[in-house]
């Protein structure tokens, strides 16, 4: 994974283009992601660099962004071979800097993934599913948690189970520890699969944008203790979830997906607490998937996600 980096505006959407091929080609299946501002020409110069290289493109997305004049561009293509990410980004310089471009080209390996919980299991045995139907994205590498409840669940499947337990007095050690286990294990991925601690800023500026959270979207109407008893003595109607990548600012990082449901009067704090559940799981695996595909452009507070 190689990528070069040139600083971009997002704004509200405005339109959004999408070409799809059939299949995705014979071979190997790469990507290319970049924003820039809006010019002519751009596509035309990504499509003739592919062409110069033999590749086959079988999916481009594109979004402009008429407010802040921005486009961005997701172009899949397919190789009979594995490509080279840092040879393609070294040759991609030149038209790269003629635009403007903040851009990375991606392989057809797998992202692997550290998925972080404490003792809600919901999130981890969703994603162990799809990671075993094979429609995650990526590699689940090895579980860790804060508590031993979950470790039979992840055995279960193979995956290893690490506990690093975390006090006041071992926050710091434990953090540590997390980042040397990212190193070891070649992790690209940090999935808090309702890990319930508060990472500290340095960790979270060490995991800029390769750490997903999820929580209910309760947030900031009902925080604090029984979110769910809180939405039911208000009669919310909706339930719901965010998946976004983590920051030092709490629950407030770019967001990647949101879930919602529809609740009524009869539904009460187990029954929302049930529904939030299958909200969280769904809007985590999605924003899991789309990471690991590569479409998502993280700018700033926000994001563009190619679906």
């Amino acid at each position: 994974m190689t990528t070069s980096e040139t600083a971009t505006p997002l704004a509200e959407p405005a339109a959004s283009s999408t070409l799809q091929g059939k299949g995705r080609g014979p071979g190997r299946t790469s990507v290319l992601t970049l924003s820039c501002p809006e010019r002519p020409g751009i596509v035309q110069a990504v499509t003739s660099f592919l062409y110069q290289h033999g590749f086959d493109i079988v999916e481009h997305q594109q979004f402009d962004d008429r407010e802040r004049g921005t486009l961005f561009l997701r172009t899949a293509f397919s190789t009979e071979s594995p490509v080279d990410a840092q040879e393609l980004t070294d040759e991609f310089q030149a038209t790269a800097d003629e635009f403007g471009m903040s851009f990375s080209f991606q392989d057809d390996s797998k992202l692997r993934l550290l998925v972080m919980v404490s003792k809600f299991g919901h999130c981890l045995n969703d994603l162990i599913f799809r990671w075993r139907a094979g429609t995650l994205g990526g590699e689940i590498a090895l579980v860790v948690s804060n508590h031993e409840d979950l470790r039979p669940m992840a055995e279960a499947a193979g995956l290893p189970f690490v506990h690093v337990p975390v006090t006041a007095a071992t926050k710091e050690e434990a953090e540590s520890r997390l980042l040397a286990l990212v190193d070891e294990h070649g992790i690209d991925l940090v999935v808090l699969a309702r890990y319930m601690q508060i990472l500290s800023d340095d960790l979270c500026r060490s995991l800029e944008g390769r750490a997903i959270n999820i929580h209910h979207s309760f947030l900031p109407g009902f925080k604090g203790a029984k979110p769910y008893h809180q939405a039911y003595e208000r009669g919310v109607k909706l339930v719901g979830a965010t998946a976004h990548y983590v920051t030092a600012d709490l629950d407030e990082g770019p967001i990647i997906e949101q879930e919602v449901i529809r609740v009524d009067h009869t539904y009460h704090p187990h029954d929302l607490a049930t529904v939030g559940q299958d909200a969280e799981c769904l809007a985590l695996s999605r924003a899991v998937r789309w990471h690991c595909e590569h479409r998502i452009l993280l700018d700033g507070a926000s994001t563009v996600v190619f679906r």
